[in-house]
């Protein structure tokens, strides 16, 4: 998938930038090689490949830590909203923005 400068400029638009045309080129050649790399890894057969959860675990045994999934701390709600504007039933209140 090769860009082309319409396409860099598109981008730069989109982005709010401004490029000048040595510099879209250079964009270009850097977004090609990025798409270029993307579509090299896309071609490799991973299909026996289990996947890591660390890199570590690729040359190492690496045991999880996991914790017990309980509340460590107390309901804040009230101290949170302490500072807000407006509050109802628990609720932040915001100015309507669509009619």
């Amino acid at each position: 998938m090769a860009l082309t400068p319409h396409d860099v400029s598109r981008i730069a638009h989109l982005a709010r930038l401004a490029l000048s045309p040595a510099e879209e080129q250079l964009l270009l050649g850097q977004l090609n090689g990025f798409f270029s790399i993307v579509e090299q890894m896309g071609a490799v057969d991973t299909s026996g490949v289990e996947p890591l959860y660390t890199p570590l675990s690729a040359v190492q045994q690496v045991q999880l830590r996991l914790r017990d999934d309980m509340v460590t701390e107390s309901n804040q709600r009230e101290a949170n909203q302490r500072s807000a504007p407006a509050v109802e039933d628990g609720l932040f209140l915001v100015p309507r923005v669509i009619e």
